[in-house]
């Protein structure tokens, strides 16, 4: 396998580049991400604590979390290392009057502006793997331990280091070929192994540089930033495999059948890198 590095600052360039071609704009709102954005916030419902408490969405993207928690009545503040991402809240937040965003700006999860035990609420929805380094990843949670209260709650989003083999091998002789292409099988074996991804130039469209979490990596990681674990759960689990996903969405009974599984098996240790999304749950104190 052909070894691949960047440098951190082309790494961070493409990150940028990436999502200021617009594919975040309506990802949640098209296809699977439709079972992504409906089922995280149905889990971040079960855990939130009552408005107006403080939210802070590290790595918020363009604002739909963020929108979503506004109009619920939570102060939040959206911090994204992406200028065109917070250039889209921002309107976004304006032209929504049942409830705006408190603050917007560009950040860093690594190094937030904010001062020690200030926020209830600590989303990081996407620094997780955009983060390459471990030791990157651990101070982004070690800065959401440090800005949340005694009591805070943390939200942390993985993404499996399963997701490209199964999407090759569910797609396999139905709408693609894609495991008859090397540069797909290059990248997604190098996933398996260390879950590091590394997108080819043949595919711009896929998510730049990144790294792809086990269940028990995500876990170690957040306890190793001081966390009290609670659970990770899957978010869309194995109904993003559904055929003809948006006829399915779009039938209410069928939608409610979906979820029923979904639900049911969201906690099941082994099935939980299936789901293309993992939601870990923890806290900065005790559980008891």
């Amino acid at each position: 396998m052909t070894d691949i590095e960047l440098p951190e600052d082309r790494i961070e360039k493409d990150v940028v580049d990436y999502y200021a071609s617009g594919v975040e704009d309506q990802r949640l709102q098209q296809g699977i991400g439709k079972l992504e954005f409906f089922r995280t916030k149905e889990i971040l419902s079960r855990y939130l604590p009552s408005p107006p408490a403080v939210i802070y969405d590290v790595g918020g993207g363009p604002g739909m979390y963020s929108l979503w928690l506004a109009r619920k009545d939570y102060q939040v503040h959206l911090l994204d290392f992406s200028p065109d991402h917070i250039a889209k809240a921002r309107t976004a937040s304006e032209n929504q009057p049942d409830g705006q965003i408190f603050t917007i700006e560009v950040a860093d999860a690594r190094q937030l502006d904010r001062t020690d035990s200030s926020a209830d609420v600590v989303l990081l929805m996407g620094p997780l793997y955009h983060l390459i380094n471990r030791e990157d990843r651990i101070r982004a949670l070690e800065e959401a331990h440090r800005v949340l209260t005694p009591d805070g709650v943390l939200f942390a989003a993985g993404i499996t280091r399963y997701g490209n083999a199964l999407y090759g091998l569910v797609t396999y002789g139905l709408s693609n070929r894609i495991l008859d292409e090397p540069e797909f099988m290059e990248m997604t074996i190098r996933e398996l192994e260390d879950g590091n991804h590394i997108r080819p130039d043949v595919y711009p469209d896929f998510i730049p540089r990144s790294y792809f979490h086990l269940p028990g990596g995500l876990r170690g990681e957040i306890e190793e930033a001081g966390f009290k674990f609670e659970r990770i759960l899957a978010v869309e689990g194995p109904g993003w495999i559904v055929p003809n996903f948006d006829d399915i969405w779009s039938n209410e009974s069928r939608r409610k059948r979906v979820l029923r599984i979904v639900r049911a098996i969201e906690d099941q240790s082994d099935i939980l890198g299936m789901s293309p999304h993992m939601l870990a749950i923890a806290r900065k104190g005790d559980l008891d």
